[in-house]
């Protein structure tokens, strides 16, 4: 395959399913929750199994964003089509190590979970040209690690307050970026 051709492939993919917004606002409303779970008063322990339990709403909740926003997740004919849930659900492989963390250092939890979800992101920098996955990826990952050593660890929901406010940059930035690239709007 040429180069050309695969640009064209990936441009497709891009603007069916807009740059992932779908995923990127469902994972910050996801974050917005586990601030909540974080801030109230629970062992850690419970807090980490409230939110795997709330973490797995994100999926079914980016497919209800995905109507609304009228993104496409099944690109026809288009080879890249199984790329995007690959790249999705390669975190799932990283569940052990939040498994470990919760039975072993279960106030670490949530920090653990957003490097996880940080690191997640940085192949979809390459996958949709926008360079603002590369950003929320280091800032994510390198930010949680950052803030659970220096921040009391009664105040731990500061990490999934921190990841969510990324996110939602990161949704208002990949929406412009979009718009700038979508034929429709220029």
């Amino acid at each position: 395959m040429e180069k050309t051709q695969f640009k064209k492939l990936k441009r497709e993919y891009q603007l069916a399913n807009k740059n992932g917004i779908d995923f990127i606002i469902s994972a910050g409303i996801i974050w917005f929750g586990f601030f909540i779970i974080w801030s109230l008063d629970f062992k850690a322990f419970q807090k980490g199994i409230y939110s795997f339990i709330w973490g797995a709403a994100l999926t079914p909740l980016a497919i209800g964003i995905s109507k609304i926003l009228k993104t496409k997740w099944n690109v026809k004919k288009n080879p890249l089509q199984s790329l995007g849930p690959w790249l999705h659900f390669a975190q799932m492989i990283y569940f052990p190590i939040l498994i470990f963390i919760l039975l072993k250092s279960p106030q670490y939890f949530i920090m653990a979970y957003a490097v996880m979800i940080g690191a997640n992101l940085f192949p979809y920098a390459w996958f949709y040209d926008e360079m603002g996955y590369f950003v929320s990826a280091i800032l994510i990952s390198v930010g949680a690690v950052i803030m659970a050593l220096t921040v009391p660890v009664g105040k731990i929901y500061y990490i999934p307050l921190f990841t969510f406010l990324v996110f939602l940059i990161f949704a208002i930035r990949v929406y412009r970026n979009y718009k700038k690239i979508s034929p429709q709007h220029n």
